[in-house]
């Protein structure tokens, strides 16, 4: 588990903004906005002092489980897993590749060491109370952390998920939405409106958090009250920039998915303070 001090939180996310840009280009498909936007919370997750995970054995039974509900930002966590030598860096040029182990939304099938695959959205939700739920009822002291996405609480299974974790009291439960306002079709409002999301899950039994997406210090604080908690699953709705890092990326529907050109590929670099691959 590492545990960087804030601006070295910061330096590895542009770091790993970087190589998710150079992924996608190669691949010639991918979810820039999304994963950019939700990059600092898997950032604060995995080398901030919070997820427990061990290098050398991906299937410790004291690690930590995490769940990508939004699938489609996996390029975001496959840069993650890589800096943390949970994969080969050299796997991050076959992203969507056939037969590559970094499929376009992650697959167990593909890649063992993750807690669970992630395709149709609305999903990841229940498969994290599924796993909060075996840990209390073996006694297991691990947390479950899910990553969602606030498009997907369009779905009835995310609000099955909600209840039910309410239900029996699953303290080891830890939500993060990536609330970038933005989905496929255009802003998360005009499309179906999801406010107020914090009433709405207070009034299902959670604890609810707020915070700025980007700010490691409320982030790494705030994820502390949660994973504290002992009797109510907590979530933490992570106010977020789609594209976030990048001025001309930010809250634009058009990078929902797809490629740079050259010309913006060269911009993105310079606002990200560099020029290497990986």
């Amino acid at each position: 588990m590492s545990n960087l001090p804030v601006p070295k939180l910061e330096e590895k996310a542009k770091k790993l903004r970087r190589q998710i840009i150079f992924m996608i280009n190669q691949a010639g498909s991918g979810h820039i906005g999304g994963s950019f936007s939700s990059l600092d919370i898997l950032v604060a997750l995995f080398f901030g002092g919070v997820i427990r995970y061990n290098c050398q054995d991906c299937c410790d039974p004291r690690r930590d489980r995490f769940i990508l509900s939004c699938g489609h930002v996996c390029p975001a966590y496959y840069a993650v897993l890589a800096e943390c030598g949970l994969i080969d860096k050299k796997e991050l040029v076959n992203l969507r590749a056939l037969g590559s182990s970094l499929q376009g939304h992650p697959s167990k099938t593909f890649l063992p060491l993750l807690d669970s695959s992630s395709g149709s959205l609305g999903q990841g939700l229940s498969v994290a109370v599924g796993r909060a739920l075996a840990a209390k009822l073996k006694k297991e002291h691990h947390c479950v952390y899910c990553l969602t996405s606030d498009g997907e609480h369009d779905e009835g299974s995310t609000w099955e998920a909600v209840l039910t974790a309410s239900h029996h009291r699953l303290g080891n439960l830890v939500n993060i939405i990536d609330r970038n306002g933005m989905q496929i079709g255009g802003e998360t409002e005009k499309i179906l409106s999801l406010d107020p999301l914090a009433e709405k899950y207070k009034a299902f039994g959670w604890r609810v958090f707020i915070v700025n997406g980007h700010d490691y210090n409320e982030l790494l604080h705030t994820i502390c009250q949660a994973k504290d908690s002992h009797r109510e699953p907590s979530v933490i709705i992570a106010r977020t920039t789609l594209g976030k890092g990048v001025s001309f990326m930010e809250n634009k529907k058009r990078f929902h998915s797809g490629v740079l050109s050259k010309e913006e590929c060269q911009q993105a670099m310079k606002e990200l303070g560099g020029k290497e691959k990986f």
